[in-house]
């Protein structure tokens, strides 16, 4: 495995020197989407082909386990769709030459940098590679060059530095403990902060896991951390926004949840299950009143990444069997979804040559196939059956009844409520309103790479709701075991 490892963070690498090597664009299209495909299909072998146990490998710094492999997998998934949509996306922006070249090689860079996270054992490190992420995607972010994606891209790098940094001193705190029972030196990973959390004073471990939580919630878009992102996501390239929201938000999550496990057992565990799911009912909150009100398409989706990034928290946070399956599947049918949103809000903002949803009239009118799947991914993603999120979101409902912070199941199911009426009511507007399109009829011509990662995230989605491998809840199991 850990060769089949090496050969995941060798196929991005290969693809940049082959996009930094030569500027035609037909070239670094195939070579991209050449990059996607091998990446995907090796994290699907590491996914299925891995040991249940987690397994530490090259002096105890890469560790391959379930959880992180399931990240990876998500990625893997997005960044397919992604360069797909790319190919289509670049070609309507006329973006050729150097351009084309440094897009496709900061995509895969960013690939790259996301697909190295989830391996990394040391948090140190981990908190290194979460950092190599946010630099590289801020330079995706302000690609276009616009004044607005340029303000949104030095938003993201300051805010998310910021939180980082406390994240950082977390770390540090977590280090500084674990000195006291093994010593002035010792090897810092996941497993050995497991071991020794037991001996260290619950004040020192809630006070170092509440920095921790805030740092890496500020990456992983948590509310009120969250400001970053309702620009980073909308005003970056719509495969970049996929990207962010399907790929980059889950790599956050999952050094908060390592965090987590380190403290089960001890008596910090209960308050920090606790402030996790307090963190995830406020970003509901916060999302259902952006989304009612909400101007921008794209922004639309961004406070859309907000409300899963809560449920997903909150999943974790009720914990048990079916709160960390809920969680992982939330991750993984969020992130589809939530890219075939972003292809959709890509090509309405390009046809219509506008990013305000009073300005998208008539989509279905005008274009029946790209509106019929942009509309059921916007019900996909507000948890209706019989996509894949109904039946994620039901499982981490179900894992709160009964328990500890059985409160937060009834403010959950309302604040759902709220968004499902909120987000829809924006598209009614969008798809059946009868007043005149502004700007008047839009007449761009989609081709098949802008409409073929919609097809393909939307049969995803289905197919995960209506039907639940036998073996995955084991797998959820054994990954809970390890995480």
């Amino acid at each position: 495995m850990l060769i089949v490892m090496e050969i995941l963070w060798a196929i991005p690498i290969l693809a940049i020197l082959m996009s930094l090597l030569g500027s035609n664009r037909v070239r670094n299209e195939y070579v991209n989407l050449s990059s996607s495909a091998a990446v995907f299909v090796t994290a699907l072998v590491l996914l299925v082909f891995s040991p249940n146990k987690p397994q530490s490998h090259v002096s105890g710094y890469i560790l391959i386990s379930p959880f992180g492999n399931w990240v990876t997998l998500c990625t893997g998934a997005v960044y397919l769709l992604a360069s797909i949509y790319s190919t289509g996306y670049m070609r309507i922006l006329n973006i050729t030459g150097s351009q084309a070249a440094k897009f496709y090689g900061l995509l895969e860079g960013f690939a790259l940098t996301m697909l190295i996270v989830p391996f990394m054992n040391n948090p140190g490190l981990y908190w290194i590679a979460i950092d190599f992420t946010t630099i590289v995607s801020a330079f995706l972010v302000g690609f276009e060059r616009e004044a607005e994606s340029i303000e949104a891209s030095w938003k993201y790098l300051i805010v998310v530095s910021s939180g980082l940094s406390l994240s950082l001193l977390g770390i540090v705190l977590f280090y500084w403990a674990g000195t006291f029972h093994l010593g002035p030196v010792y090897s810092m990973t996941w497993a050995t902060l497991h071991s020794v959390a037991g001996k260290i004073p619950a004040s020192l471990l809630l006070t170092s896991f509440l920095l921790v939580l805030v740092g890496f919630g500020t990456k992983a878009g948590l509310a009120p951390m969250h400001t970053w992102l309702p620009d980073a996501h909308s005003e970056g390239p719509a495969p970049v926004s996929a990207m962010l929201s399907g790929a980059l938000l889950n790599t956050a999550i999952l050094g908060i949840v390592r965090f987590m496990d380190v403290l089960d057992g001890t008596k910090a565990s209960i308050p920090a299950h606790l402030a996790v799911i307090v963190l995830g009912v406020f970003s509901l909150s916060i999302a259902a009143m952006f989304i009612v009100r909400q101007q921008g398409i794209k922004r639309l989706m961004a406070y859309s990444s907000i409300e899963h990034m809560g449920i997903i928290a909150i999943g974790f946070g009720f914990g048990g069997v079916l709160g960390i399956a809920g969680a992982m599947y939330q991750m993984l049918n969020h992130s589809l979804n939530k890219s075939l949103l972003f292809f959709g809000a890509g090509n309405a903002m390009r046809s219509y040559g506008s990013k305000e949803i009073d300005r998208i009239r008539r989509v279905l009118s005008f274009y029946p196939v790209t509106g019929t799947l942009w509309l059921l991914g916007a019900i996909a993603i507000t948890g209706a059956p019989p996509f894949g999120l109904f039946q994620s979101e039901l499982a981490i409902l179900r894992a709160g009844i009964g328990g500890r912070n059985s409160w937060a199941v009834w403010v959950i199911g309302l604040l759902l409520i709220v968004i499902f009426i909120g987000f829809m009511n924006h598209f009614r507007s969008m798809f059946f309103g009868l007043e005149p399109t502004p700007d008047g009829s839009p007449t761009m011509q989609f081709n098949g790479w802008l409409e073929v990662p919609m097809w393909l995230s939307l049969a995803a989605i289905l197919v995960l709701g209506l039907w639940w491998p036998s073996g995955m809840l084991h797998f959820f199991t054994e990954a809970g075991k390890g995480l």
